[in-house]
């Protein structure tokens, strides 16, 4: 071995005793005779002292050091001089004299600081993203991610789940994205595609009765990028036998609120709330809600179905609704944050925003309020339960987008407020989506999820009578507005299956060419089964506080799907091409 410790390693218990260590040049100072040198590893930082006295010939290499140059020394551990100790480092009380130094290798100067944490341009943090991950707040987010699924293995292993791998290139089937695709050599014009999870792969191992199974899975979708979404991502993908819906969110519950408690300071909401999707858009207008804060919309429907402002009451008149949220203190916001606040609303397809401002006095401040009867005035404070100082939003419309202008605000309101405390993470179960929804271009039914969810039981029977009102056995984990992961109770029987692609208006040759695997499978005694697949980079992005899973991926693509350190997509050659059967058909620009 090239050293005796880490950088890490070492105490007040070690004076006196000679070590060898190799890292990276983290910063340099010259005193005027002496020169000081913080060497670097993935476990910490130590400081090296280089004296001519000591050593000219050690001296003469740390003369040449500079920023993240590799580098070896021997020397002895003492304890650092009275009053030079840093508490901000584990071996803060100690430095090593150098007596040997070897440079391993130079360096460059770098594009960025790594020493040194500070915003650097996200092209030039991807494009040598090897050096980004030495710097210490990616460094331990990375670390932090190894530790989580450590965690979960030992914690799964305890509970006799086993851990299996599964086929990175298998057939594509439709199951909501777009897949990526991989021509086959051996088998011209025919195509494997890389899964979007190992959905169909661990149903059939619980045919096969492996009854309790895990895999820390790749999962590939080719779609658009955004802040929660990679092209590639990993999931935890669990799946059980014999189980309904209880035991898997009992399971889950249990598993990261331990991994939460053991791992990380911050707290956890115990035990996690349950909402159903209908009251979850009810709410908050979004299948993900942020629970740390309230702020849950308020129906005000019935106060301006019959009020003099004309704007609202035919908005109820026509089937709409009106809903507000009440904002603490929210009262002296500005016009132009005002004008900001319902151009968003707009955006989302709302016509406006009203809002109502409660002054001292219990008066309700707004453009709007000489549209407004005392007895209107009157019972929106009281529904509102608004207090002087807090501001009232309303936004009406259709159903949906009050839901989708009124949680985006609700949102926005909960940060600009400060009202979600950054150490909490409050996890929710959403459940009993709906089955399908209706895909309008198309003039037919889809699943909401995926086709293999299983439709409640009390629902059984609207399958052919209304298939929009059937609930799913689907369960959705949310943590601070992100969606974790989701899970269900899995269909087992062939019949049901058959309904399901029915429904869809799959026919009967495509179901078999794309299912058949499966509907036989169900004809050999398949167990009721179910499972959970939370993603371990959204998990991470929520236990870091990040805002983006690039931030605890170690080699992550751009929002453009782009690999700027490989250069990823690129072209292939013209030999590459012919092997796979194939010609490139590209409209010139």
């Amino acid at each position: 071995m090239q050293r005796t410790h880490t950088c890490n390693d070492l105490r007040t218990t070690h004076i006196g005793d000679r070590v060898t260590l190799a890292g990276w040049v983290n910063r340099r100072r010259d005193h005027g005779g002496l020169i000081f040198i913080d060497l670097r590893d993935r476990y910490g930082r130590i400081q090296l002292v280089f004296d001519p006295s000591t050593s000219k010939e050690a001296y003469a290499v740390g003369d040449r050091c500079r920023a993240e140059y590799v580098l070896k020394i021997e020397g002895k551990v003492r304890a650092r001089p009275k009053g030079q100790a840093n508490p901000a480092l584990a071996t803060g009380e100690i430095e090593v004299m150098v007596e040997k130094a070897e440079i391993l290798n130079e360096a460059k100067t770098p594009p960025f600081y790594v020493s040194e944490e500070g915003e650097v341009e996200e092209h030039l943090r991807f494009r040598y993203r090897y050096l980004d991950l030495r710097r210490q707040e990616l460094k331990d987010r990375i670390l932090l991610r190894h530790r989580a699924v450590n965690f979960i293995r030992r914690f799964l292993d305890a509970r006799g789940f086993v851990e299996i791998e599964t086929p990175i290139l298998i057939k594509s089937t439709p199951e909501g994205a777009r897949d990526y695709l991989v021509p086959s050599r051996l088998h011209p014009g025919q195509f494997y595609a890389l899964p979007q999870s190992p959905q169909q792969l661990k149903q059939l191992l619980m045919v096969a009765g492996f009854d309790r199974y895990y895999q820390i899975a790749r999962c590939f979708r080719d779609e658009d990028s955004r802040a929660d979404r990679q092209p590639e991502f990993t999931q935890l993908d669990l799946e059980m036998s014999f189980v309904e819906e209880e035991d898997v969110l009992q399971l889950a519950e249990e598993l990261f609120t331990s991994l939460v408690e053991e791992l990380t300071p911050k707290r956890v909401i115990k035990p996690f709330p349950r909402l159903t999707y209908a009251q979850a858009m009810e709410r908050y207008g979004t299948d993900k809600p942020d629970l740390r804060y309230r702020l849950e919309f308020v129906d005000l429907s019935d106060v301006f179905a019959a009020s003099g402002f004309s704007t609202l009451r035919e908005v109820v008149k026509s089937g709409g609704e009106v809903k507000a949220i009440r904002a603490p203190g929210a009262n002296g916001l500005s016009r132009k944050e005002l004008d900001g606040l319902e151009e968003m609303a707009k955006k989302q397809g709302a016509p406006g925003l009203i809002y109502l401002g409660v002054e001292q006095d219990g008066e309700l401040r707004s453009p709007v309020s000489k549209h407004l009867g005392e007895g209107e005035k009157t019972a929106i404070r009281e529904k509102m339960e608004a207090e002087p100082g807090d501001l009232v939003l309303i936004v009406g419309g259709e159903p949906k987008v009050v839901a989708a202008a009124l949680g985006l605000i609700r949102t926005e309101m909960g940060q600009r407020l400060g009202l979600a405390a950054e150490d909490l993470l409050a996890f929710t179960w959403i459940r009993e989506f709906p089955l399908f929804e209706w895909k309008e271009q198309e003039k037919r039914w889809d699943a909401w999820h995926h086709p293999f969810t299983a439709p409640g039981d009390e629902d059984l029977h609207l399958l052919d009578q209304d298939p929009g009102k059937v609930r799913a056995k689907q369960y959705d984990l949310v943590c601070n507005n992100v969606e974790i992961g989701g899970g269900s109770i899995r269909i087992h029987r062939r019949e049901i299956q058959e309904k399901i692609f029915q429904i869809m208006g799959l026919s009967p040759e495509t179901v078999q060419s794309q299912f058949g695997h499966l509907l036989t499978a169900f004809e050999y005694g398949t167990p009721p089964h179910g499972g959970v697949a939370p993603g371990i980079d959204r998990l991470l992005m929520v236990l870091t506080g990040q805002s983006n899973i690039q931030e605890v991926i170690a080699f992550p693509k751009t929002l453009q799907a782009t690999d700027l350190l490989f250069q990823a997509p690129s072209p292939v050659s013209e030999e590459q091409l012919k092997e796979l059967y194939l010609r490139l058909d590209l409209e010139e620009d």
